[in-house]
């Protein structure tokens, strides 16, 4: 088994910033993808950005130039830096980890348990 432990959520004001951790930990041999989804009220969960092991990024377009995701391999660790923050990136943004663990040949899939990030206008 594999949990992911986010931290760093809380309440900002419009314009402010946040930063957001992902630890893994368990039975890990490797991480490829890791990611960052969020939930907002009513809405349907949503990539946010995801990074490959090599440090590759992809992003959603309404995150484009606010948020920067990144990892330290060493420490199975993943980080969503947000600035600007807006009332409208208000949600349960929740770690996302594409794991191989020891003693197995196929991947699975993890999710933490969420943290809440408030924006206020």
């Amino acid at each position: 088994q594999v949990q992911l432990v986010e931290s760093g959520g809380g309440l900002v004001q419009a314009g402010g910033s946040l930063r957001l951790s992902c630890v893994a930990s368990g039975n890990i041999f490797s991480i490829n993808a890791m990611g960052w989804y969020r939930q907002a009220p009513g809405k349907q969960r949503e990539l946010v950005a995801v990074i490959s092991s090599g440090g590759m990024t992809n992003y959603a377009d309404f995150v484009k130039g606010r948020f920067t995701i990144s990892r330290d391999n060493a420490k199975n660790t993943v980080y969503l830096q947000m600035s600007s923050l807006r009332p409208e990136d208000t949600a349960v943004y929740y770690c996302n980890a594409d794991v191989r663990e020891l003693g197995r040949v196929i991947r699975t899939n993890y999710w933490g348990q969420g943290t809440q990030v408030t924006v206020s206008s």
